[in-house]
């Protein structure tokens, strides 16, 4: 928009709808951005071994690759909508350009009610016979199945971080360590037998080096 006088002309400058906030500061997602975060975390972890794994079944070799990656966003929706119903979604970047999904002490993902509201159930339908092998009689049991070993007696006391990912064109700008420093922050434990009260950060990082471990796109 253009002010104009005799001797002067003022332009105007167009500001961006996207609040400033975003680009550096993390915030809560909420269920009306699901398509969204889970388009996100879908470009973050498109070529991510897993993902391969999933959709890449021997019956399902006749898929083409647009067929494949809208089966790969769709799983993925699904999945991040039982995580908004149940867990904590936060996300950094004016476009969502990277995600953290975590589940918090006691929490399940996997409940009938969480699976019903959130359409995971379609995921079975979705899959192949050899999918869905992988994915619910594979993968889901042995994810369980690794966390409780990890984590022992300590299990139902944990927060476990479901996805990380950032998109492969917003990597390198700090985005991912911002969403893990986020949480650190909310697990704040004090010394107080000294004059002043002592803050520590704690997290415990497992499994250890041999262990098994899940990819990070960052």
């Amino acid at each position: 928009m253009e002010h104009q006088s005799s001797s002067l002309t003022l332009v105007e400058i167009p500001r961006s709808l996207v609040p400033p906030t975003w680009d550096a500061a993390v915030r809560r997602a909420s269920m009306s951005e699901c398509r969204e975060v889970a388009l996100s975390l879908a470009h973050s972890f498109a070529t991510d071994g897993f993902s391969m794994y999933l959709v890449g079944a021997w019956d399902m070799a006749h898929l083409s690759h647009e067929e494949k990656w809208r089966l790969h966003v769709d799983m993925m929706a699904y999945s991040t909508a039982a995580h908004f119903l149940s867990g904590i979604v936060k996300t950094i970047g004016p476009e969502y350009d990277s995600v953290a999904v975590w589940l918090p002490p006691g929490a399940d993902a996997d409940g009938w009610w969480t699976v019903l509201r959130s359409g995971l159930w379609r995921i079975h339908f979705m899959l192949s016979t050899e999918g869905r092998r992988r994915y619910f009689d594979e993968v889901l049991p042995l994810l369980h199945r690794t966390k409780v070993e990890v984590m022992g007696a300590r299990d139902a006391e944990c927060y476990y971080l479901v996805y990380l990912g950032t998109k492969p064109n917003s990597r390198g700008r700090g985005y991912a360590g911002k969403l893990i420093e986020d949480l650190i922050r909310v697990r704040v434990i004090s010394l107080t037998r000294g004059l002043e009260p002592v803050q520590l950060d704690i997290m415990v990082r497992e499994p250890r080096a041999g262990f098994g471990g899940y990819s990070m796109k960052a």
